[in-house]
């Protein structure tokens, strides 16, 4: 990364996510001297047009996806080497990724047991998961039954699970129809409000990112632009203009 400045260095240390020219190559498909920071508490939508490479990023940042060239830092640690176990990352991806021979109680403590964590602090994180997530009637049903709504409550809840630093969502609300994607959007902004996590969030959806974000990263041929969201209003009548104006086409210069 070469030698930093004191203001830069005193940047990179208050920032969870940091991307310092990146590269990334898969196939024909390729990504070159990406850079994104995203600081400690702040919620990051990343945007850009089909193929962009949004998700490519996304799979860096957690470990899925190798880097050629550049550095990933986490919460002050250099990652770009390490396995997505240690990096510290809940993750939710864009089908959810439910385990179907596990209930849903056993989908939130599935982190919890797999780190060894003691039965009864696994039993009270379940429960207030539950309780935030708002499926504590579904605790003892299998995943296979649940609405698309449910699952991604349940997913979200076993991403949050033991209680990471970052998260990472994958377009979370597009498979969603309007009245649940008002809900979803409700809970992200909760979850945003009552947790100190930094959220790195893939949507193509202008409305659901003007709402959620602090900042708005859009990959554009090949290179990040970033806006910063000032005095956003996010109240419930927002959420449900936004939910039913649909997804909003953004151009992309």
């Amino acid at each position: 990364m070469g030698q930093l400045s004191s203001s830069r260095l005193e940047g990179l240390v208050a920032s969870m996510i940091v991307l310092d020219n990146v590269s990334l190559r898969a196939g024909a498909f390729r990504l070159e001297g990406i850079h994104l920071l995203v600081p400690a508490g702040e919620y990051g939508i990343l945007m850009g047009k089909t193929g962009a490479g949004k998700t490519s990023l996304l799979e860096a940042i957690i470990g899925f996806q190798p880097v050629v060239a550049g550095s990933i830092c986490l919460a002050g640690r250099d990652v770009t080497q390490l396995n997505p176990a240690v990096r510290g990352i809940g993750y939710l991806p864009q089908d959810g990724a439910l385990f179907s021979t596990l209930t849903v109680e056993e989908n939130l403590a599935f982190a919890l047991k797999i780190r060894r964590v003691d039965k009864k602090r696994i039993a009270s994180r379940v429960r207030d998961l539950a309780e935030l997530m708002g499926i504590g009637q579904l605790l003892k049903r299998q995943t296979h039954g649940l609405s698309g709504g449910e699952r991604q409550r349940v997913a979200l809840g076993r991403a949050m699970a033991f209680e990471p630093r970052i998260l990472c969502l994958d377009e979370p609300l597009s498979a969603l129809d309007s009245e649940t994607r008002e809900q979803i959007l409700q809970l992200l902004m909760t979850i945003k409000r009552m947790n100190k996590v930094t959220i790195l969030h893939v949507t193509h959806n202008l409305g659901e990112a003007k709402l959620l974000a602090d900042k708005i990263f859009r990959l554009v041929n090949g290179k990040i632009d970033v806006s910063d969201i000032v005095g956003n209003c996010r109240t419930s009548s927002d959420i449900m203009e936004a939910t039913e104006r649909g997804p909003q086409t953004v151009r992309y210069m």
